[in-house]
């Protein structure tokens, strides 16, 4: 998915990366703002839909706590990979993004709290003391978070026809072919990140966490059948493909490594 970052996970998200981490997936994603599944530019080349150096803010491009936003990025994405809450980064820079799924290739963000403002601090646990105890508790060794180096994914549709590879340029994920109408589902178990239709050149699009490594991103829908924050079993259907936002019925289908877009076709089974 060339993501020529234009609006994305940012309102409704992606109301949040990658996206990316997105990204801190899609160093997810993401994500997060719009941006287009495909880059149809001249040369596979991203370019910005209007000039930064037009936009508000530009003027603290490259100042200490000024970030510029890079392709395929989102206010969700960018919120992650910074370890910020997403909603104070549109509640800082709301004099020159009034709206948070608009942003643009190299629109400059306030990533850092203005004065007398200060960023939301993440809940923490209350400190509980066991009572003491003549009986040495038995030692335990953590869980390791499994399935966060790799992780098995089943193929999101019944067809294997991919009509759209993989090339890291153009399109950031593979397109695979089928009939309107066709059930999505779910790569591996994991909780809905993003459903909805404001991202621009997705259509109707889910996005899926399944551990702190890897999402997986499902777009041009014709109908969506899960909700944010719903669990989901791989296997289940999630949608419907369709055609949403693209010039033909096909699943846009993405693999997130830490952010980062890879060949889906690198996970999926032979």
């Amino acid at each position: 998915m060339t993501l020529k970052q234009s609006p994305g996970l940012g309102g409704r998200l992606f109301r949040v990366a990658v996206c990316a981490g997105i990204a801190a997936v899609l160093a997810a994603c993401g994500s997060s703002p719009r941006a287009p599944v495909e880059n149809r530019s001249t040369g596979g080349v991203s370019v910005p839909r209007v000039d930064p150096a037009t936009l508000p803010g530009y003027e603290f491009r490259n100042k200490p706590g000024y970030y510029s936003v890079q392709p395929g990025e989102t206010i969700r994405s960018i919120a992650r990979n910074n370890n910020l809450d997403w909603r104070d980064i549109v509640r800082w820079n709301s004099q020159w993004v009034p709206n948070p799924d608009q942003i643009e290739v190299g629109q400059v963000l306030r990533i850092e709290p203005p004065a007398g403002s200060v960023a939301r601090a993440a809940p923490v646990a209350p400190r509980v003391t066991p009572p003491a105890s003549t009986t040495p508790a038995p030692r335990v060794t953590p869980p390791s978070d499994a399935g966060a180096a790799s992780i098995a994914l089943a193929w999101p549709t019944q067809s294997r026809t991919i009509v759209t590879p993989f090339d890291d340029v153009k399109n950031k994920g593979i397109g695979i072919g089928g009939r309107e109408g066709d059930p999505v589902t779910a790569a591996a178990d994991g909780t809905v990140m993003y459903a909805g239709s404001g991202l621009r050149g997705y259509g109707n699009l889910v996005i899926l966490k399944h551990n702190t490594t890897f999402l997986t991103v499902y777009a041009h829908n014709s109908k969506l059948l899960v909700k944010e924050n719903q669990n989901v079993k791989k296997g289940q259907t999630i949608a419907e493909m369709g055609k949403t936002d693209a010039d033909r019925v096909k699943l846009h289908f993405e693999v997130r490594r830490n952010g980062k877009t890879v060949n889906p076709l690198s996970y999926l089974p032979r």
